[in-house]
């Protein structure tokens, strides 16, 4: 009987400790994310002066992936478009949505499609048809994207006895971008950069260390070395430009108070 009283003691400590920590963390105006970065970045090339930027256009094209990781890299061209508006927001940028519609309007689905496919082998963008998609958006730049890995962990932080109950959890994630910058009329590659990202997250609910934050950090990074011509580096949240990607949750202020329920999107 004892034993019993002890462990329903114990199950509603547990329950009211999880109401605390629960009730704090929605009232917490942002999620606390650990994050590092390490970029590797290329010298420009002695041709080319990155201020050209903001004086000439520059495309972004669709991101690649290995066959592994077919499908995460969507999204990432605009995740590095929103990144540019707020790390390099003096360069003029054709999104990759824009880029995507005037190469179809000129009949060059297929080859872009090609060049694509080969580039993931060769690693290398033809300049044959990175000339003519080039005329056709109307640019001499593109900025190419590429997703090399990403991974989600999860972690029990600690629990509380005898029922086993998860209290809190250390979730993070790992990803790997490259990002190149071409010359569509000479084929030249001017620039490139690799980066590695850690984000790590210590949390009471069932949210993941997302994606999109990991993408806009780490992008967020190695915009920053080319910016300031840096080669290699290391960031962190000290970084507050960097750190203002990650996307913090606000509520609905247009939610009725006597309908708090969320309107229906379909």
């Amino acid at each position: 009987m004892k034993r019993t009283l002890q462990a329903l003691a114990l199950q509603r400590a547990a329950l009211i400790l999880i109401v605390v920590l629960t009730t704090g963390c929605s009232r917490s105006s942002s999620p606390i994310y650990g994050w590092h970065v390490r970029t590797n970045s290329s010298p420009p090339s002695p041709t080319f002066n990155r201020a050209v930027l903001t004086q000439e256009p520059v495309a972004i094209f669709g991101a690649l992936a290995p066959p592994r990781l077919l499908g995460s890299e969507t999204g990432l061209e605009s995740i590095l478009a929103q990144v540019l508006k707020t790390v390099g927001p003096s360069f003029k940028v054709i999104t990759q949505q824009a880029a995507a519609g005037l190469i179809n309007r000129n009949d060059l689905a297929n080859e872009y499609t090609r060049m694509r496919n080969e580039a993931l082998q060769s690693h290398v963008l033809d300049r044959g048809p990175l000339k003519k998609l080039g005329t056709a958006i109307g640019v001499r730049y593109v900025f190419q994207p590429k997703l090399t890995a990403f991974m989600q962990l999860t972690k029990d932080r600690w629990e509380l006895p005898p029922i086993a109950l998860k209290v809190s959890r250390i979730r993070s994630s790992i990803m790997r971008l490259s990002l190149q910058l071409w010359d569509m009329q000479t084929g030249d590659l001017l620039w490139t950069s690799l980066a590695e990202a850690t984000l790590e997250s210590e949390a009471v609910g069932q949210d993941p260390v997302y994606f999109d934050d990991t993408a806009r950090v780490t992008m967020g990074s190695i915009i920053a070395d080319f910016i300031n011509g840096k080669t290699a580096s290391s960031y962190g949240p000290l970084d507050k430009i960097i750190d203002q990607l990650i996307q913090i949750p606000q509520p609905d202020k247009h939610r009725n108070a006597d309908n708090p329920e969320p309107s229906s999107r379909g």
